[in-house]
C-alpha cells in the first residue's frame, strides 16, 4: 500500500520538509533526530537530516525468539486476534482525530460517492489472485478487495504518517518529510548512478488508491506514470480522485495486474518504484517483485523502494504491546523483516544499492539495473 497522503501540488512544497527552514521551526524536539552537513551540491540538494539506527539488524520483536513465537500463537487463536484487530484499527483512528483528520468524514465522502462507476473501466475480471494476497490485511477480513479498505487508504495514511513523524507542527508538513525525503533520494539516487538517462517512464507497482503516483507524476511531470495494483477498488478510488483534480499533460495510467507479471514492456521504464509493499508480501513475492522490476527498466533504470525500516530506532524499541497490534494486522512482517533486501537485489541483477532511512520509521532502498544489461 503506498503511503503519503499528499495535499500539495508543487514539488516546491513537497520538498520543504528537508529544508533549512522547516529544521529550525521543527528545532529541539526532534529527539530521535541528529543533523549532518550537505552532501556534493553537484548531486543537488540532499536530505540533510540523518534519522536515528538501532543497535540491531532488525527488531528483536521480529527474530525466531520465544516471545516472538508466543505472540504468533496469540494472534492465530482466533477470539483474541479479533481484540487484537479492532485495537489495531482504533490506534489508527485516534490518531487520526487527535491529529484533526476527519477519518470518518472521509471514508464516508468516498462511499457515498459515484466511486463504483470506475470498476467496470478499471477491473481486469480474469486476473487471478496470488494466495498470500487473500489474507486478511490491515483489520479488513477481505484484506486489500473491499470498498471500505480503499475508501479509508488515503485517511489511514495520513494517520501513519502522523505517527511516523508526531513533532511536525501540521498534518502538511508531516507529509512534506516524509514524502519529500521519499522523492529526493530518488533524485539524488538516479542522477548520481543513471548515466544522465532522463526519467521518462515511470510505474508504481502496488499503487494502492494512487496517493503516491499522483505524488510522483506532480514531482516528473514530463514523465508518463503508470499505477499499478491488484486491488480493483483501490484503483477505482484511484482513478476517481485523479478525475476530480485539474487534467495533466500526461495523464496517469491505471492498470489492474499483479506486480510479479506485470505484462508491461521488458525495458520500458526509468524508474519503478514500490511504496509500502513489501512488508505486505511472503518473501517469494518480493523475489518474484524484484525480478519484474529488473525486467521492466531499461539500462540505467532506478528501483526505489520505501518500506518500514528494520534499523529504525523507533521500531525497535516498540512496545510489546504495540508490536503485537502491528503483527496481527501484518501476516507477513516477519517474513518481511527476515528477507535481505539487499541480497535479493543483487541477485536480481541491481546493482549500487543505497539504503536511507527517509524518516523515523521508513527506509528508502535505491538500486541501479547496469548499463551493460542486454
Amino acid at each position: 500500500m503506498a503511503l503519503w497522503a499528499t495535499s500539495c501540488s508543487s514539488s516546491e512544497k513537497l520538498f520543504l520538509a528537508s529544508s533549512a527552514a522547516t529544521r529550525r521551526r521543527m528545532g529541539s524536539r526532534r529527539r530521535d533526530l541528529v543533523h549532518v552537513g550537505m552532501t556534493d551540491q553537484a548531486e543537488t540538494e540532499t536530505i540533510s537530516i540523518a534519522y536515528k539506527e538501532g543497535d540491531r539488524e532488525r527488531p528483536k520483536w521480529a527474530d525466531e525468539t520465544p516471545f516472538s513465537r508466543l505472540v504468533e500463537a496469540l494472534i492465530s487463536f482466533k477470539p483474541f486476534y479479533s481484540l487484537l484487530k479492532l485495537g489495531a484499527r482504533q490506534v489508527l483512528i485516534s490518531t487520526a482525530e487527535r491529529n484533526n483528520i476527519p477519518w470518518r468524514e472521509m471514508t464516508k465522502e468516498i462511499l457515498e460517492s459515484d466511486v463504483y462507476k470506475e470498476l467496470n473501466t478499471i477491473q481486469n475480471t480474469s486476473l487471478q489472485f496470488p494466495d498470500y494476497y487473500l489474507s486478511p490485511f490491515h483489520a479488513y477480513d477481505e484484506g486489500n478487495l473491499s470498498w471500505l479498505a480503499a475508501a479509508e487508504a488515503e485517511v489511514a495514511t495520513m494517520s501513519m504518517t502522523r505517527r511516523a513523524i508526531p513533532y511536525a507542527p501540521s498534518n502538511e508538513e508531516a507529509t512534506q518529510e516524509m514524502g519529500g525525503n521519499w522523492v529526493q533520494a530518488i533524485k539524488q539516487h538516479h542522477m548520481k548512478h543513471s548515466g544522465n538517462v532522463t526519467i521518462q517512464n515511470i510505474v508504481d507497482i502496488g499503487c494502492s488508491v494512487g496517493v503516491s503516483t499522483r505524488f510522483l507524476a506532480d514531482e516528473f511531470p514530463s514523465a508518463k506514470v503508470t499505477g499499478l495494483d491488484l486491488s480493483p477498488y483501490f484503483l477505482s478510488v484511484a482513478q476517481y480522485k485523479e478525475k476530480k483534480r485539474p487534467p495533466r499533460k500526461n495523464p496517469i495510467r491505471w492498470i489492474h495486474a499483479a506486480g510479479e507479471n506485470t505484462g508491461l514492456p521488458s525495458k520500458s521504464f526509468d524508474l519503478v518504484s514500490f511504496s509500502y509493499v513489501f512488508h505486505e508480501c511472503p518473501e517469494r513475492a518480493i523475489i518474484a517483485l524484484v525480478n519484474e522490476a529488473f525486467r521492466l527498466l531499461r539500462p540505467g533504470g532506478t528501483l526505489a523502494i520505501t518500506d518500514q525500516a528494520p534499523k529504525s530506532k523507533i521500531l525497535q524499541e516498540l512496545s510489546p504491546a504495540l508490536f503485537t497490534l502491528m503483527k496481527s494486522t501484518e501476516p507477513f512482517l516477519n517474513e518481511y523483516y527476515l528477507t535481505d533486501l539487499e541480497e535479493r537485489l543483487r541477485e536480481a541483477g541491481f546493482v549500487n544499492m543505497k539504503t536511507l532511512l527517509t524518516d523515523p520509521r521508513h527506509m528508502t532502498m535505491t538500486a541501479t539495473v547496469p548499463h551493460q544489461h542486454v
